[in-house]
């Protein structure tokens, strides 16, 4: 790896660690708002460095695929989780468009902060409900479209409408009061239908 690309690395996993997001918004408490059992197959989309994909390895026997597209992000992330000694995640160096996965193999899928970046969104949200078993959970996290929202963003009510038209259920919006990166932030649970 060269230099430039090493400090590119390091800025992205500070970016991505900051510890007052961690503090603010605690993956524990995220993933508290959905039932995790025991030998649930998990699918974290844009694992990054690990913030979901860590803390539910250590709530069910079953695999966690950590899913991204920077492969140098996910070998850290697989770094960490060694050294956690958590050896039920998988990395997938992969899109959200085409998922390495069988059908019907998670029972849950957890999307935090990441939806965002994918284009065109109505495709990603097929595949991930694809991947999903029947009557699986879709826990999605993102930044809510404002006026003054730099970069790309979706609306909380798009979203729900790409949702239902990919297949699945809305059971819950959520508006957090808290904030990360200075923007407000909404929770979808859904359900893929049956």
């Amino acid at each position: 790896m060269t230099k430039n690309n090493q400090d590119n690395l390091t800025r992205k996993i500070n970016r991505l660690e900051n510890a007052e997001r961690k503090n603010n918004f605690p993956a524990e408490d995220v993933l508290k708002l959905i039932s995790i059992k025991r030998a649930d197959n998990i699918l974290d989309l844009g694992a990054g460095t690990g913030y979901l994909t860590l803390p539910a390895a250590k709530q069910t026997d079953g695999v966690v695929y950590a899913l991204d597209l920077d492969g140098d992000i996910l070998n850290y992330l697989d770094s960490k989780a060694q050294l956690e000694k958590l050896t039920n995640v998988k990395t997938l160096e992969a899109s959200f468009a085409h998922i390495p996965l069988e059908d019907n193999t998670t029972e849950i899928a957890l999307a935090s902060i990441s939806l965002h970046e994918v284009n065109p969104l109505s495709d990603a949200l097929k595949e991930i409900n694809r991947v999903m078993t029947k009557n699986g959970t879709f826990l999605c996290v993102e930044f809510e479209k404002k006026e003054a929202s730099s970069g790309p963003r979706v609306h909380s009510s798009v979203m729900e409408q790409e949702l239902r038209n990919a297949g699945f259920d809305i059971i819950e919006k959520i508006f957090p009061a808290i904030k990360v990166a200075n923007e407000d932030l909404y929770m979808i649970i859904a359900q893929k239908q049956g």
